[in-house]
């Protein structure tokens, strides 16, 4: 393996080119999404993995086979939360319709959201996903300013929509940037080279946002926003930036004539720890628009954002808004629930104390790997560079190597990054310290296999499908209900943090 393989179409993505390895049902199944759903989708791993069930921080394979989640931010505050499932299922049986209608639960949940931003007197506005979010910030910030220039940083994520795919680097050169975007490398803290290829001082990222804005205007593109990311995923998982760092940006875009767009699909609900918004961690910094998406409906399909006044109202009276599904009773009370949850069973501080403890034993780790590099991240969002052990160049093979490998041990994480070398590490909130050891665990397990050359440890003790056909694995049992179980974990309306999980047994 070497550093110089190139970066996949998507990082961490199944190769469908050769599936004859694969057991016979997976390869069943995979022809039949081929057919019915064609080759624009896309599935994760080597060997994609199926799932039927999922609790807590945990999933499970059609044969009860128990996977780590470490993964998946949309769940954030677990897998099927009954307090969650609760309210839907109440929902639905009583209520459900859309916006033209008055209805008291988007109103006061928008209040309950709008209390937990800093930026001033504001408004929300809700969508189905984070993609309709930064779409529909994007049609205010070009209604207020009259401008259609937006600037990025260099590996961004922003949605799929028309407009917004084309303010999204990291979708590859199949998907150009638009004629009146720029992209501008993400701020690296305390290096001008770093793990992402940014900018590390106040003055260098601010230097090259204001090199953009001038490249606009030279062209005779009128700014209308920047729009990032505020812990930069993407580009590799950077969310601590020089102190002051995007305030400056956010001066400097104002003084053009531009908006400030804080993107918090992937920051938002208290993953940080520190904060229910990651904008809010970052010196001096008050966005004129908040995009949300993810977790906010903990899987059903609500996004939104808010805005300060005098920039909606300007929109307002310009346009309508409708979005049929947006702000629905039904995801409304979801949403409604996700605050509860967060507060009740304290899983932003959960984020914090967890995620400072994860990301202090992988630094141990990494202190001996010559694989495993710098370790970054805040709360439960953590990036881990890869590095060829020798030359200690970024390396995309062996971060997928290392990502499969956790894989086949039943440890799901990912990799991002403009290189595709970086571990991606999003677990539901309720991740607590047990899961973080088996985690690292399983990390350095699979380190080790790699450099000793070991493929079939790589693939699990006894390999990953004789896990399943011995039974090896933790199982939960193939015709088990996927209701909550009563013993154990936590019940609805209960406080302290659930993980979905039932008492351990005595032996461990």
């Amino acid at each position: 393996m070497t550093e110089s393989a190139p970066v996949p179409l998507m990082v961490n993505g199944f190769d469908g080119s050769d599936v004859s390895g694969l057991p016979i049902g997976t390869r069943e199944l995979i022809a039949r999404r081929e057919a019915a759903l064609g080759g624009a989708y896309r599935l994760f791993y080597d060997e994609p993995v199926e799932f039927v069930r999922a609790l807590g921080v945990h999933l499970y394979d059609p044969d009860g086979v128990e996977y780590l989640d470490a993964y998946n931010n949309v769940p954030s505050v677990g897998h099927s939360h009954p307090r969650v499932t609760e309210a839907v299922s109440r929902q639905l049986a009583t209520l459900n319709t859309h916006t033209r209608y008055l209805t008291d639960g988007v109103v006061g949940y928008a209040e309950r959201l709008l209390a937990t931003h800093s930026i001033g007197p504001a408004h929300a506005m809700f969508t189905c996903t984070g993609s309709e979010a930064n779409d529909l910030g994007l049609r205010i910030a070009r209604t207020f300013t009259g401008g259609t220039g937006v600037i990025v940083t260099a590996n961004a994520y922003h949605g799929v929509t028309a407009a917004v795919a084309e303010l999204s680097p990291s979708l590859g050169a199949n998907v150009p940037l638009g004629a009146h975007v720029r992209a501008v490398p993400a701020p690296v803290a305390g290096s001008s080279s770093g793990s992402g290829a940014g900018s590390g001082s106040v003055a260098d990222f601010a230097a090259g946002v204001a090199a953009a804005i001038a490249d606009l205007q030279r062209h005779g593109v009128r700014l209308a926003a920047f729009l990032a990311d505020s812990i930069f995923s993407s580009d590799g998982v950077l969310p601590d930036p020089a102190a002051g760092c995007l305030a400056r940006v956010a001066s400097l875009v104002r003084e053009a004539g531009g908006l400030y767009i804080a993107d918090e699909v992937q920051s938002g609900f208290g993953r940080t720890g520190s904060h229910l918004w990651g904008y809010q961690r970052h010196d001096g910094l008050v966005p004129d628009i908040v995009t949300m998406g993810k977790p906010m409906g903990n899987g059903l399909p609500i996004a939104g954002l808010v805005a300060r006044e005098p920039v909606l109202a300007e929109f307002g009276r310009r346009a309508r808004y409708f979005n049929t599904f947006g702000g629905n009773p039904v995801c409304v009370a979801a949403a409604s629930a996700v605050l509860d949850v967060l507060a009740d069973e304290g899983l932003p501080a959960n984020a914090l104390s967890t995620g400072g403890y994860l990301a202090g034993a992988i630094a141990q780790l990494a202190a001996g790997s010559p694989v495993l590099a710098d370790v970054r991240g805040v709360g439960l969002y953590l990036g881990v560079d890869v590095v060829s052990p020798s030359t200690g160049l970024p390396s995309a093979e062996l971060a997928s190597a290392i990502v499969n490998g956790m894989r086949a041990r039943r440890v799901l994480i990912s990799a991002t990054g403009p290189r595709g070398h970086v571990l991606k590490i999003r677990p539901p909130l309720p991740f607590g310290r047990a899961h973080a050891d088996q985690l690292v665990t399983v990390l350095s397990e699979v380190v080790a296999a790699l450099l000793r050359g070991h493929a079939a440890l790589l693939r699990g003790p006894d390999g990953a499908r004789s896990a399943r056909r011995t039974g090896t694995a933790r199982r939960c049992g193939r015709g088990r209900s996927a209701s909550w179980p009563r013993t154990g974990g936590r019940r609805p309306g209960a406080r302290g943090r659930w993980t979905g999980r039932r008492p351990a047994a005595a032996s461990g």
